[in-house]
């Protein structure tokens, strides 16, 4: 999921939809937007990344580190799932734009541009999930890691 800007009500019908669906790992691309949507994460495994508007990030790291979610201290955040290798972006930083030729991973995810893609730069699979807020339709995206298969979902209600 991606730029949800601190409407925790639409993470709240993405993760019942993820539940439903057996999701192991939640990821956020970024804009996370503020603690709301943070508690709707809690005690669910989740890594994600500040986009260009989270700014409170400050205030945000000692309630983050309360309720036991890792924040990133750098970009991209790095980790592996399924065999596979992530870079997490949210989009906006510099050198993203050429990630797919630096980095040695199987996946950049990221958010940023509240439109969803899935596409191959350099044998790199590239997927922003849509986002929560300013998107029509608001979408959400689930990986199989072990089929590499790829579905986007809408978010109902929102």
């Amino acid at each position: 999921m991606s730029d949800s800007h601190d409407h925790h009500r639409e993470v709240r019908r993405a993760l019942a939809m993820f539940d439903r669906l057996a999701v192991e790992h939640i990821i956020h691309c970024g804009d996370v937007g503020g603690q709301g949507v943070f508690d709707e994460l809690v005690g669910r495994p989740v890594t994600f990344v500040w986009g260009n508007t989270d700014y409170q990030r400050d205030v945000l790291y000692a309630y983050l580190e309360s309720v036991d979610i890792r924040a990133p201290r750098a970009t991209p955040t790095r980790i592996e799932l399924g065999g596979k290798r992530f870079a997490i972006f949210h989009g906006h930083e510099k050198g993203f734009e050429n990630a797919p030729y630096k980095l040695d991973v199987d996946y950049i995810l990221h958010g940023h541009s509240h439109v969803a893609r899935d596409e191959s730069l350099n044998g790199v699979r590239i997927i922003n999930p849509g986002a929560l807020h300013r998107a029509r339709p608001k979408t959400v995206a689930t990986l199989e890691t072990s089929t590499d298969e790829l579905t986007f979902y809408e978010v109902d209600g929102v």
